[in-house]
Formats: structure tokens, sequence, C-alpha cells
């Protein structure tokens, strides 16, 4: 993916759009960063320069007859400073933007800065001086135990896509792995005797997952039926991979969405529930259960314990029970 196209452009210097490629190809080769976590850093950046851009700041010529993108590839790396990162959150707060979106963008700038600061392209990092913008804390999305149980139930497990589904529904549920994690899952990262899963998380960091038996029975029926249908159908299959598709091919996180979409609407589930849900339900039920919040932590491949503690929303009445139980005078 590239910021802009200098096809049609005959610069003798890019300035920014050179650094930018320069740090897209640190991210994939270095930070081993996923192909998602990419696209959102360089989709912060380009809609930075598309801000010095319109504004004229930072760009070495100002001539008003050549074309935008031109502009863009002749912004000056070196002034850029804290005030132009203050106008461009402040640019993007009049257009309504949340403050959780805010904070992202100023993260990007941070890393993006840190990254030309250690190249020796720049002296200092200005985006490490602006503040990040309050961000609400908002409750994540989860479903009740009773919900959780009524959604694995639903898909047809008579059909090899329902063997599927419900297969994947119980290892969301029982180890709260990210999307992106379950549809790189490898045969190699399976032990079924002990009930463990390797996970490959952010910046490529491998963390191991337990799974209970409700999980190994649906993978072992899933797993089961696909090696059949391996033997009799001449699929071109990826060999390797665990949650396949109707092709033979991975499932995309795309394709997970939408299967866990279908089963929300079967399971008339009304609020938003998505993958991501089903991790929030994992650690909000482990938190629930008496689980230590450290475990917890492990288990989610949290690198922050900050991170984890949004999960501290417990029910008024788990903190009702726990207090009968544990207080003398209560």
């Amino acid at each position: 993916m590239e910021i802009y196209s200098l096809n049609k452009l005959e610069l003798e210097e890019v300035y920014l759009k050179r650094y930018i490629d320069e740090f897209k190809r640190y991210l994939e080769i270095e930070k081993r960063a996923s192909p998602h976590t990419i696209t959102s850093y360089l989709n912060d950046l380009r809609q930075f320069c598309d801000f010095l851009g319109e504004t004229g700041l930072c760009v070495r010529d100002s001539n008003s007859d050549i074309d935008v993108a031109q502009i863009l590839c002749s912004i000056d790396i070196k002034e850029i400073d804290n005030v132009i990162i203050r106008r461009f959150l402040a640019y993007l707060h009049k257009r309504k933007m949340k403050g959780v979106s805010l904070s992202r963008k100023i993260a990007t700038l941070r890393t993006f800065f840190k990254f030309l600061c250690r190249e020796g392209y720049i002296d200092k990092n200005y985006a490490k001086i602006v503040a990040t913008p309050k961000v609400e804390k908002r409750i994540p999305s989860f479903l009740s135990v009773d919900d959780i149980f009524h959604l694995l139930e639903i898909p047809d497990q008579r059909t090899f896509l329902g063997l599927r589904d419900r297969a994947m529904l119980e290892i969301f549920y029982a180890t709260g792995i990210r999307v992106s994690e379950l549809v790189s899952l490898n045969y190699d990262d399976l032990d079924q005797g002990l009930r463990f899963i390797k996970v490959k998380g952010k910046g490529n960091k491998e963390r191991i997952v337990p799974f209970g038996k409700k999980a190994e029975e649906a993978l072992n029926r899933y797993i089961d039926r696909l090696e059949e249908i391996k033997r009799t159908k001449d699929w071109d299959i990826d060999k390797n991979g665990i949650f396949l598709n109707r092709k033979g091919g991975r499932l995309s996180d795309r394709g997970v969405r939408k299967i866990v979409d279908k089963y929300v609407r079967k399971g008339a589930i009304t609020r938003h529930i998505s993958p991501h849900s089903l991790r929030h339900t994992f650690a909000t039920h482990l938190l629930d259960g008496g689980a230590d919040l450290r475990v917890i932590q492990e288990l989610l491949g949290h690198v922050s314990l900050s991170t984890t503690q949004k999960y501290t929303h417990i029910t008024i009445d788990k903190l009702m029970e726990v207090y009968d139980k544990a207080h003398p005078r209560a």
C-alpha cells in the first residue's frame, strides 16, 4: 500500500513521502506488524499529509499552480513541530472526531516520529510532547452467560460449516483470542491432548492459552469432518490452516465477522456483538468467576495491566454477592 503514487511526478526530492515508505518497510520487516495495523498507521499518516497539503503548512514550494500530489510530496519533515501537530488535532476535532480516534492519531504520529529520530532524520519527537486527548471510558460490549450459551448452540452440527462455526465460537469463548489470531492458527499451534493453543499475538509475541472440554469436543468433531472431506474432495486446500472456508482456503477476518453476525441475528441478540465482544465476554466471565486480573492479562496477551483493567466493570449484583460473603457485618 503506497501513500501517494509518484509515477506522474518528476520530483528530485520527495520529502515526507519517502519517510512514510521507509516507515512502512520498518513496520513490515522489523516490527512484523499485522496488515491491519500497517493499514491503520498509513491511513492516519495519509490524513496528516492531507491536512498539511490543504493548509500549506511545512510545504517548501508555495506556488499555487502545483497540484495537491506535488504539494504533499514537497512537505519538509523538519518543519513539523508540536504546534503543527496540535493544529492537526484541532482540525480533526472541528470535524467531530471522537477522543478515541484522536488518541490513535497522536499515537501513530508518536511512533512515526520516534522512527524518524532513530534513523537520524529529525532531532526531536515533537509528537511526544503533545498531550493525548481525553478518551471517554466505554464499557466493552459482552454477553451474559445465558446469551453466550444460547449463541454456541445455534450452529447446525449436521453440516460441515455448522461444525466449523460451532468450533470457532467455542474457541473464541474458551480462549479470548483476537480474530487475527484465530484465522492464523495452524495445526502446529494446537495441542489437543493438553488442551492448549500457541497464539501469535500483536508484535509477533507468542503466548500459550488453554481451552476447556466443550471447546475440545467441538474442535474434535470439526477436525474429524475436515479430515474426511480432505480424503474425499479434490480441494486446493490450505493443509496447515484450521478454520477454512467452503473453498478450502483460510477464513479471512471479514469472513469470521460475517459468520458471527449471522449467528447473532439468528439468536435474536439485539445488541451489537462482534468477534471482539466474545473476547470481552471471555475476560468478563473469568473476572466474575474470581480469576486474578494478572492471569487474565496473560491470557489476553495484553502488554499493560491498565488495558486489562477495563474489564473490572463487575455488575452491582456481583459486587454485593462478594461483599455479603466477605464482610463480617454484611
